[in-house]
This record gives C-alpha cells, sequence and structure tokens, in this order.
C-alpha cells in the first residue's frame, strides 16, 4: 500500500496523543505570528519592518542596523558592569518558552535558530535602551550619536517605533523582563517594562489593571483600551437584532437627523457612547502610520485567540459613519479627528481599506451604540428632518428657494383667509356705532365682486398654490 508508513505514523501519534489540558496550553504559549500571505498580500509594507527588525521572522545580518545592536550591547554592559555571560544563562533558562512564543519558528532557517539567544540578547538590549531614550538622556552616548542623539529621536526613532509595532516583529515580554531582573540583580515589579513602553510609545499613564502582557503590541493595544465607557452605559445586554438590516448612516446623514457629534471623555477607543442624541467619540490622530498601526493590531486580534476584538469593532464603526471627505471634515471640525495626512478624503479611504475582508463581532459594545444610533434615526420626526434637509438644504441655492416658497404659501393662504372672510361674516370695515337693517337681497346670478370668491375657485387655489411652491423649489 502507497500510504503504508504515513498510516503507520497516524496510528502512532494517536496513541501518543497528551489531553486536551496539554493541548490547551500548547495553544497558549504562542504570541507572536508569521502572518499567512492572505493577510500579508494586502498591505505588504505594513506588516514588514522597514528600519530594524526584532525576533526570528525577519532577520537579516546584513541591515546596518545590526551593528547599532552590538554597539548598544557594549553600552549597556558597560554601564550595569554585569558580565554578558551572566544574561545569557538567564535566558538559556527560559529558551524553550522563548521559542514557543513564536508560532512557525520552524519555518525559520537553522542558521537563525541556531543564534537564538544571542539574537534574544542583542535585540533585547537595543529595545531596552531605545525604551529608556524617553524616559532620560543616556549620557554614555556621543551627542551626535546616529540614535540616541536628538538627531536621531527626530529622524530615526518615528520609524523604530513604527517597526515596533508590527506582529511579526515582537519579541516576548519574557526576553525584557529577564535581562530588567539580571541587571537589577532582582525582578522589578510587574509594570516597570509595562510603563516603559507606553512612556515610549504614547506618552500616557498607565491603568494599575493592565494586567501581563506577551509583547509590546499587546502593551500599546491595551493603552489605547485601557478607559471605558461608564459601566451603567453597558449594563444592559446586546438584545437580539431586528429582522430588517441595522445600517448605520453616514455622519452627514446623521448630523441631518440632528445627532451631535462630541469628544469622549478619555482618548480610549472603548469610550464609544450615546446617548440623548449625542454621539461621543475619542479623539484619534490620523497620520502616515495609523494604517500599519491598526493593520497590525487587528491581526493580533484575529490570530490571538482570547485578545479580544476591541480595536476592530472600532475600525468597523468608524467605516461605518464614514462615508466620504465630508464626513471627516465633519469629524476634524469637532476636533475628534486630528488629521495629519493632508486630505480628507485619504482619510476616508483609510478607513475603507482597513475594513476589507474584516468580521464584525455580533457580541461588542459598540454594537450597543450601533443600536441605539439606528433606533433614533428612525424615529418618524428624526428621519422625516433628515430627508427634508437632505433633499432641500444641499445649497444655499435650494435653501433660498425653499424659503421663498414657504413665503409665498403662507402669504397666499393669507391672502386666501381675507378674501374668504367677507364671503361669510360681511365686510371687515364696517362699523359697529352705525347700524342700518336692510334686508338683503339675493345677488344676480352672474354678480362679480373683488371681495367674494366661489368655493370652487378657493378650492383650485388650495391646491395649486402648495404645487406652485413645490416648482419653486
Amino acid at each position: 500500500m502507497a500510504c503504508t508508513k504515513w498510516v503507520i505514523q497516524v496510528n502512532e501519534d494517536v496513541k501518543n496523543m497528551e489531553g486536551l489540558s496539554t493541548e490547551k496550553e500548547d495553544w497558549n504559549k504562542g504570541s507572536i505570528y508569521k502572518l499567512p500571505a492572505s493577510v500579508t498580500d494586502i498591505n505588504k509594507k505594513a506588516y514588514k519592518p522597514q528600519t530594524v527588525s526584532f525576533g526570528p521572522y525577519h532577520y537579516d545580518p546584513s541591515n546596518p542596523m545590526e551593528e547599532h545592536k552590538y554597539r548598544t550591547l557594549l553600552h549597556f554592559l558597560k554601564r550595569c558592569g554585569k558580565p554578558v555571560e551572566l544574561f545569557v544563562d538567564a535566558l538559556a533558562e527560559v529558551e524553550d518558552d522563548l521559542k514557543e512564543s513564536y508560532n512557525l519558528l520552524h519555518s525559520v532557517t537553522k542558521d537563525v535558530t541556531d543564534i537564538f539567544l544571542q539574537m534574544m540578547i542583542l535585540d533585547g538590549c537595543f529595545m531596552l535602551e531605545i525604551l529608556r531614550s524617553a524616559s532620560h538622556v543616556l549620557d554614555d552616548y556621543a551627542p551626535n550619536d546616529p540614535i540616541f542623539s536628538n538627531h536621531g529621536r527626530l529622524h530615526v526613532m518615528p520609524y523604530i517605533k513604527r517597526d515596533m509595532l508590527m506582529l511579526e516583529n515582537q519579541l516576548p515580554m519574557l526576553v525584557l523582563e529577564t535581562l530588567v531582573a539580571v541587571e537589577h540583580d532582582k525582578a522589578k515589579d510587574e509594570g516597570f517594562v509595562t510603563k516603559l513602553i507606553v512612556k515610549f510609545l504614547c506618552s500616557c499613564n498607565v491603568a494599575p489593571n493592565m494586567g501581563k502582557c506577551v509583547h509590546v503590541l499587546e502593551v500599546y493595544r491595551k493603552s489605547l483600551l485601557q478607559h471605558g465607557p461608564d459601566p451603567k452605559f453597558l449594563r444592559h445586554k446586546i438584545r437580539s437584532m431586528e429582522s430588517e438590516d441595522e445600517i448605520i448612516w453616514s455622519l452627514t446623514k446623521l448630523n441631518e437627523a440632528g445627532i451631535r457629534f462630541k469628544k469622549s471623555a478619555t482618548t480610549s477607543l472603548n469610550d464609544i457612547t450615546f446617548a440623548r442624541g449625542v454621539l461621543r467619540l475619542p479623539v484619534i490622530v490620523v497620520d502616515d502610520t495609523t494604517e500599519s498601526m491598526f493593520l497590525n493590531l487587528m491581526a493580533f486580534e484575529r490570530f490571538h485567540v482570547g485578545a479580544g476584538t476591541e480595536v476592530t469593532s472600532y475600525v468597523l464603526f468608524m467605516d461605518n459613519i464614514i462615508d466620504n471627505a465630508t464626513d471627516v471634515a465633519l469629524l476634524h471640525s469637532k476636533g475628534i479627528i486630528q488629521n495629519a495626512m493632508g486630505s480628507d478624503k485619504a482619510v476616508a479611504n483609510l478607513f475603507h481599506s482597513l475594513s476589507k475582508d474584516v468580521t464584525q463581532d455580533p457580541d461588542s459594545s459598540l454594537q450597543i451604540v450601533h443600536k441605539r444610533v439606528y433606533r433614533y434615526c428612525r424615529r418618524p420626526w428624526n428621519e422625516w428632518r433628515a430627508n427634508l434637509i437632505h433633499t432641500y438644504f444641499r445649497n444655499p441655492w435650494a435653501i433660498i428657494s425653499f424659503i421663498a416658497g414657504v413665503f409665498l404659501f403662507v402669504f397666499t393662504i393669507v391672502q386666501t383667509g381675507y378674501t374668504i372672510y367677507p364671503y361669510h361674516h360681511g365686510p371687515l370695515d364696517s362699523s359697529p356705532s352705525t347700524v342700518i337693517c336692510v334686508p338683503a337681497a339675493p345677488p344676480p346670478p352672474n354678480h362679480s365682486s373683488s371681495d367674494s370668491t366661489s368655493p370652487s375657485t378657493l378650492m383650485i387655489s388650495f391646491i395649486l398654490i402648495p404645487i406652485v411652491c413645490m416648482l419653486t423649489i
């Protein structure tokens, strides 16, 4: 039989299969993923580091940054006064755990895996020095250092920061924590490295409940989500969706329906609420690095089981409410979007591209916001108001024509009223002080008077006047 060896191998593997708990632990170990071509082909540049590589997936010994890593290691060892052997031994104890963090390490060439520990020390020390440069000046570097000088902070650090937020370009947090523990002869508190990362990446305070993170990208993700909406807002569970499709309107149409837009109290991507006709959104800065950052955060949520879907839900929500450049301009006028890309159309296209081939989480908290906005817009008065503005108030000439038509209609009604009143109640200028009772004689059949109008004439007026007004508009 052609597949005899394969059958024997399958039977052996079945016998050697371990329990479910062991399999669960194995899946929990991976956190740095080599992304499939179906993801990276859409935008290869967004997932591949351009300045510096961390870890084995994009290691390139010819990259000039490798020399800077070695030079940084010497500064690190000189400053702490510890031999490199201590760091090698400490990382060797956790080498298996470090390797298991990379889910496709076996796809890397053997030359790279053979120098795995060396790579972890060089990359780890370099990353620590980069992180520390945001907190204080490193005096042991020359003032004209290409990386750790003011020149480097301006022209090199932004690109290193961008590369540090790529999923395939991560180091396990265990590397940084182990190096810091050896450097200081004891393990630092759990949030020490996390604070360094947040300080370097976004210069914001770290919430005490951020918890344990697996790498830099997850720290950054949690920093974007560390503040959420008021728990009272989320006290209601998401009810089953109605049978009809609940499509959220664009910002322009929401504005026409009477919805106002304000900045949220925090910058958390979770802090999106809708109440009393006010949609609150967090402030976001959109620049050339935004696309890469969001794509890698969304990829982490997609491949790391249990990470959550908050960033993905935010991107999809923004894509729903942003239809074109006009919507971006509206958010910019409210201070919600700070556009560093220059073009409002480019920002709109950015959110459209981010949402390609992305699945919405039906249990997302933003579904509550989605549902409330939809129900508000579906109220008869709000829907009528939006349609009226969208149809008649799209440009100044339409507004002027509409107002002119309304005045024409009102004045015609008033004139018709003055015409009807004498017909039923007599002349308006009759004096009450002098009343002469004269029997009223029936008018002749062909009587014509400027002060009276036949009912048929009035009916025709009531029909033609609105038509004239609408044609005017």
